[in-house]
């Protein structure tokens, strides 16, 4: 029997910040809601930058890059990934619609359906937004979001940390928007 070793970097032969540009994108947009905390924003670059997110577009007080305490947590996946910075967050949902986008929340609302039970469609475009780490999404998001989608969660809390539901649901569309090589 083989014994296991981890790899070292050289060998997980990653590609570099401009073959990563050139290579092409799942059809999908996350949007940031009012997210506070630079270390969320951070994780949810470099996150999106693993699974080929087309654009992160931050809104309202979501801080943006380039600031020290986003690189802890991107560490240079700011650089990756393509992101914009918008006050408006409904003009980025109107925008988004305009050019194809199916606009979700990802909210505990009387509407929402478990990401499980979701079937993502590898011929569509998604915006997925994330909101605030403790309001969730803003109230004017709601009337313009296509559907909403749910995490089930089976313990006593009832949230997920914004970075940590921000993975959760860019790896459920990533699988089903580009098949795994593996």
């Amino acid at each position: 029997m083989q014994s296991t070793k981890k790899l070292k970097l050289e060998e997980l032969e990653r590609i570099d910040v401009e073959t990563f540009k050139q290579t092409g994108k799942i059809p999908l947009v996350v949007v940031l809601d009012n997210i506070r905390s630079m270390h969320n924003v951070g994780a949810l670059f470099r996150t999106s930058d693993a699974f080929l997110v087309e654009k992160i577009i931050l809104c309202g007080i979501t801080p943006q890059p380039p600031h020290r305490e986003i690189h802890k947590a991107a560490l240079g996946a700011t650089e990756s990934v393509d992101w914009q910075y918008n006050s408006s967050i409904s003009e980025v949902i109107l925008d988004l619609k305009s050019e194809g986008f199916e606009i979700l929340a990802i909210e505990q609302t009387n509407q929402s359906v478990m990401i499980g039970n979701y079937t993502i469609n590898p011929e569509n475009k998604y915006a997925v937004i994330l909101g605030n780490e403790v309001e969730g999404v803003s109230d004017e998001v709601l009337e313009h979001c296509d559907g909403f989608l749910e995490i089930p969660q089976l313990g006593t809390k009832h949230s997920l940390n914004v970075s940590v539901c921000g993975g959760i649901v860019i790896w459920e569309f990533f699988k089903g928007l580009k098949p795994l090589k593996n």
